[in-house]
């Protein structure tokens, strides 16, 4: 699989396999991901996952160095001490003793009126200390804007070097991804295939079709395209196969315009800065 690199050099597989809501090894649905070629998971402490995904993945005997996971640590355990603490849980349940990529779920607690900056300065200087003793490989945030990154990096001796954030046409995020980019953060996209709204507009489909793919797939190569790493996820194994299937072709520059041109629409509603503000489309 192609993969995008780091600021620190280390490779990325080019898409990898979210398991959000995904229960592990109940439902086979990890060992259908290995079987289809994914190496790449993510997963959090807050999906409730990490232990099914670290059995299922043990036993399917595929060797720790041919893996790349990454996990996250939640809002509620950010904090210097709470993050080292978090890290040793995640790894403990996902059965491996480094990660590849370690994250901050949110820029920001539930309580939105809380202060922040230095809550995220603390949580960070955590990651960067197990990023030096090599217990993680590379170290990151997710969902933060590009004034949460600016913060973090005031006071970081250590650049983020991922920023995991809702991508897909519709919601592009252009402003945040050209801030990661500038920065060297390298942008991966949860909810890449945008839910129903998006994988059944007509308009995608119409892209889509000369190419002889499917709506999912363009929007996974519209990520890909972006400089993108897009993690989807799926119980189906030919949708497992089918998502992986998008290093065939290229979309052209005036579909990629019409693309990013769209009005927006299948935002998820999450927004860092401000309680849910719109249901998923």
């Amino acid at each position: 699989m192609q993969t995008f690199s780091l600021t620190n050099g280390v490779q990325v597989p080019a898409v990898g396999f979210g398991t959000y809501l995904t229960n592990g090894t109940d439902d086979g649905t990890v060992a259908a991901a290995l079987q289809a070629g994914y190496r790449h998971f993510d997963t959090a402490s807050f999906y409730g996952n990490e232990q099914a995904l670290g059995g299922a993945l043990a036993a399917a005997g595929v060797p720790r160095g041919e893996l790349f996971l990454a996990s996250k640590l939640w809002k509620d355990e950010m904090g210097y001490e709470n993050a080292l603490a978090a890290f040793d849980r995640s790894c403990a349940r996902l059965g491996t003793d480094y990660l590849d990529l370690y994250l901050i779920h949110w820029p920001r607690p539930d309580d939105l009126s809380a202060e922040w900056r230095q809550l995220d300065r603390e949580t960070w200087r955590a990651l960067e200390d197990l990023y030096r003793a090599g217990r993680v490989r590379a170290i990151g945030v997710s969902n933060f804007l590009p004034h949460h990154l600016r913060s973090l990096m005031e006071t970081a001796e250590i650049a983020p070097m991922v920023n995991q954030i809702e991508f897909h046409p519709g919601y592009p995020q252009l402003h945040n991804i050209a801030f990661c980019k500038a920065h060297g953060i390298l942008p991966e996209a949860w909810s890449p295939l945008g839910r129903t709204r998006v994988l059944q507009d007509e308009r995608l489909a119409a892209i889509a079709a000369p190419y002889g793919k499917s709506t999912a797939q363009l929007c996974l190569r519209f990520a890909l395209q972006c400089g993108v790493v897009p993690l989807p996820k799926s119980s189906s194994p030919v949708r497992m196969a089918a998502n992986l299937d998008v290093f065939g072709f290229e979309i052209s520059d005036e579909d990629m315009d019409r693309i990013l041109t769209l009005p927006q629409f299948g935002w998820s509603g999450l927004h860092p800065d401000f309680p849910r503000a719109a249901q998923p489309g």
